[in-house]
């Protein structure tokens, strides 16, 4: 046997005994992926037979009667910015606008924005509703489209308000170079405006659909405010961030606010049953011209009266008479007005 015929008779051997080191391999990583997938499959059936179960979801788990669909958060989405670009025209969307072109431009966004809002406004009452009687569902969407009409005569207000919280604005903060800059970049003025929607929406009663827009706001610029809180023209918040305004608040004009405050209940009443009492009237009341500045907190149905300036990190629980300033650790003393 010549030596080239030796080699290739080995080369054969070598190559024969790795390709069965391999199907043994392959059999052994079939064999564990087998085992892997039925042990998978076995925890899989697990998890599932209890998060199935009526003990695990039933807190937890909804199911709109007559299968009717949730409220969108892209749809809102979409709904308040085109709110905001018909509100604040050439700042969003379509920066060219020009008086000649607006009156077709805010129409056509109007008219896309009505359409929208009034189905939303129907998966709003359909979500809380427990009517299982589907000729009832005539009268949710008659009603949804004359909300949505109702609300759209409301935007020339809710513009004048916006105005004038702008002018806040830029009046206010000594950074601010214009007012345009305001609108287009002070998370504040994005909030309020979420806010200003949303509390149109709630005056006309529509469910759910205002504390989705304030918190799609809260979520984007750390400014949470309920959609219920009352708040007179000329609101500014400096800066923004944290800061939490409760359900029952009552804001009067030309309020600042600092980043930070808490504006909140301070005790939770309950029924005979334990449950809590809801709709009360338990958060403050901020009267005229107040400025209140970073970090401090005001608990419960007190007064902070007219003209009045809280400092920051101030904890209070209880009434302000008007004209006083209050500071961190002093006590309450009259403002001192003209230098003297």
């Amino acid at each position: 046997m010549t030596l080239s015929v030796l080699r290739k008779t080995a080369a054969k051997k070598t190559a024969d005994t790795a390709l069965a080191h391999k199907e043994v391999e392959r059999g052994a990583m079939q064999k564990q992926t087998e085992r892997s997938t039925s042990y998978d499959k076995d925890l899989i059936s697990k998890v599932v037979a209890e998060l199935c179960s009526p003990e695990s979801y039933d807190s937890v788990y909804h199911r709109p009667s007559l299968e009717a669909s949730m409220p969108s958060i892209e749809a809102l989405t979409e709904i308040v910015e085109g709110l905001r670009a018909v509100l604040f025209p050439g700042y969003f969307s379509d920066s060219e606008i020009t008086p000649e072109t607006m009156a077709f431009y805010v129409g056509s966004n109007l008219d896309r924005v009505q359409r929208l809002l009034a189905e939303q406004i129907k998966r709003g009452y359909c979500f809380s509703c427990e009517i299982q009687e589907k000729e009832t569902c005539e009268d949710c969407e008659a009603r949804s489209r004359t909300l949505a009409s109702k609300f759209l005569s409301a935007l020339p207000h809710i513009r004048r308000l916006l105005a004038a919280d702008v002018m806040a604005a830029y009046e206010g903060d000594p950074a601010a170079k214009n007012p345009g800059e305001t609108i287009f970049s002070y998370p504040s003025i994005k909030a309020v405006t979420n806010y200003r929607i949303a509390h149109q929406l709630q005056l006309l009663d529509v469910d759910i659909i205002p504390r989705i827009i304030t918190e799609m706001a809260h979520s984007q610029t750390g400014i949470d405010i309920h959609p219920a809180t009352r708040i007179g023209e000329r609101f500014f918040i400096d800066h923004g961030t944290g800061t939490v305004i409760g359900e029952t608040c009552i804001i009067g004009r030309n309020v600042r606010l600092y980043q930070g405050v808490t504006l909140g209940a301070k005790s939770f009443p309950k029924d005979h049953s334990g449950a809590l009492v809801k709709g009360i009237p338990r958060h403050p009341i901020v009267e005229d011209d107040v400025i209140i500045y970073a970090g401090t907190t005001i608990l419960g149905r007190v007064r902070i009266g007219k003209g009045s300036i809280i400092g920051g990190n101030v904890w209070l629980t209880h009434d302000v008479d008007p004209g006083t300033r209050i500071m961190q650790g002093k006590h309450a003393k009259p403002v001192i007005k003209g230098g003297t």
